[in-house]
């Protein structure tokens, strides 16, 4: 085996196992001094309908997903809704299995596939999706701080993202609005010569009406996101604000935005309680909290991503690698075929 096969192979299972390294040591550090039976009378009191709401809720977040990201390729192609929806599921299910996010790059391949698009054109729509989403996070945590109080690091730490956020929306514009010099000046970098591809599709996107219309969508999108969390601390008997629930749902996507473990467990946990004793809520009640939250919100995606995968009649372990085939080989500019 040649030297940069070797390379591949060893970073083929670096990765994963350092997700699930960290994976495992998040599930210690936040239970390895949890008093199960003291939780457990807590759990039997928890509110059902508050539960309901949540799933209800949770289940629209990403028919809402779906709806801005139809608004987002309407200036390259009508999309149905139906299809995008599938195409999420299926990646949130493939989320749920697998690590180091790989769900995303299997909904844009199916995008792609299904619509007749370019795999760079699927891509730069989950770019811009985001780039919104990190916009619309930063300006509800700011406009929460004005009305709770918070950690001095987590308002430093939302800092140093909105910083770097703003700094990626410079370069997205200067993509959008500067194509052919974007384009010269990536080819001057082998390297970077698979973004070139990415270009086109930003540039297309970026400069329509319908981005602003995306951009409106991604507020819905985001406001169906806190309604899970802030019914799940209701229904379980904790009196916090909304605004409350706006910080958690901040700490939970911040702490998650690097690629991670299957369903990001373990961590997701470690931030919610992280987030949620920051806010006054006591130790054990947290760590009780976050694993009931971590179940109602991937008990859902379970179900429905294994029923959006069936009506496809392909193995999840199939659109893996076809989605890998496209990354892997830069094949961005040709449109995917089944």
């Amino acid at each position: 085996m040649g030297e940069n096969g070797g390379r591949r192979k060893i970073a083929g299972w670096l990765g994963p196992a350092i997700v699930y390294a960290i994976s495992i040591g998040c599930l210690i550090w936040v239970y390895r001094d949890f008093d199960w039976q003291a939780e457990l009378p807590r759990l039997r009191k928890i509110h059902w309908s508050w539960i309901l709401l949540a799933v209800t809720c949770d289940i629209l977040v990403y028919v809402s997903q779906a709806w801005r990201w139809n608004l987002v390729l309407t200036p390259v192609a009508g999309v149905p809704l139906w299809r995008s929806v599938q195409a999420i599921y299926i990646g949130l299910f493939a989320n749920e299995l697998l690590p180091l996010r790989s769900g995303e790059a299997i909904r844009c391949y199916l995008q792609a596939h299904w619509n007749g698009l370019s795999f760079a054109v699927a891509l730069s729509s989950a770019m811009i999706e985001r780039l919104l989403d990190g916009v619309w996070l930063i300006v509800g945590f700011f406009l929460t701080a004005l009305f709770v109080s918070l950690d001095a690091n987590l308002k430093y730490g939302a800092g140093i993202l909105a910083s770097l956020l703003f700094a990626l929306a410079l370069l997205l514009a200067f993509a959008v609005h500067r194509k052919d010099e974007a384009k010269d000046i990536l080819a001057r970098y082998r390297w970077l010569s698979g973004i070139r591809h990415l270009v086109e599709g930003l540039h297309a996107m970026g400069r329509s009406r319908w981005f602003l219309m995306g951009a409106a969508a991604s507020l819905v999108y985001l406001a169906l996101q806190v309604v899970p969390i802030y019914a799940m601390i209701r229904g379980y008997g904790l009196s916090l604000s909304f605004g409350h629930a706006v910080v958690v749902l901040v700490v939970l996507r911040l702490g998650t935005i690097i690629p991670g473990p299957p369903g990001n467990i373990g961590v997701f946990n470690a931030f919610a309680v992280a987030a949620l004793t920051m806010l006054g809520v006591d130790r054990q009640v947290a760590k009780g909290l976050s694993g009931v939250m971590f179940f109602v919100i991937t008990v859902p995606l379970l179900v429905a991503g294994c029923v959006a995968v069936a009506l496809t009649g392909v193995k999840i372990r199939h659109l893996h690698q076809k989605a890998r085939h496209h990354l892997q080989n830069r094949q961005l500019e040709k449109t995917v075929n089944r």
